[in-house]
């Protein structure tokens, strides 16, 4: 890992730190290092502005009010923040009042826009020799794909199944290999 992802990596872990220890400088810490990416991540997968940010405010919420519970042996805290934004942006994509409110044929184009959008090529310009994508290079090529759209798109594994024309079934197996496989590789 290189001294600058270190220091990163610190830097929020710090922050949480800080958070659990009721200082609200915390927050800003985190959202100053990650708060252009955790939108970017959110706006990838809600693709409106305004959910996107609903979800980075929810999951700034939710750090500030669970950043005690954190513990540095089960992960990084980066790790930790964007699986609590995923989680949220996933939960904002299952609350149909908040598609609803769309005209229909906005929705459509809004969720035909998010299926078009993704794009799994370029998985592997992730910056330096990573041990992550030594893991993910690992992967057979249909479970790395299940992966990404599942953990980095925000697709559900019914979402993946239609896009990929396989079973829900033969997706949830690829994601529970892979993960069982990159877990087992990066620890």
């Amino acid at each position: 890992m290189t001294e600058a992802a270190s220091s990163e990596i610190c830097s929020v872990e710090e922050a949480v730190g800080i958070c659990a220890a009721g200082d609200n400088r915390g927050i800003d810490m985190i959202l100053s290092e990650e708060g252009g990416r955790l939108l970017g991540v959110a706006m990838r997968m809600l693709t409106r502005r305004d959910l996107a940010e609903e979800a980075v405010q929810d999951t700034m919420v939710q750090v500030w009010r669970k950043a005690s519970q954190y513990r540095a042996e089960t992960g990084s805290a980066k790790g930790w923040l964007y699986t609590i934004l995923r989680n949220r942006c996933r939960n904002i994509l299952r609350d149909e009042t908040r598609l609803t409110a769309l005209p229909p044929d906005e929705l459509t184009m809004m969720q035909d826009a998010r299926q078009e959008s993704v794009t799994l090529e370029g998985w592997e310009i992730l910056p330096g020799t990573t041990r992550l994508k030594d893991c993910l290079a690992s992967l057979d090529a249909s479970g790395r794909e299940a992966i990404l759209l599942a953990h980095v798109a925000g697709f559900s594994h019914g979402e993946i199944s239609a896009r990929l024309k396989v079973p829900v079934g033969t997706v949830k197996s690829w994601v529970r290999r892979s993960l069982v496989s990159l877990r087992g590789c990066l620890s």
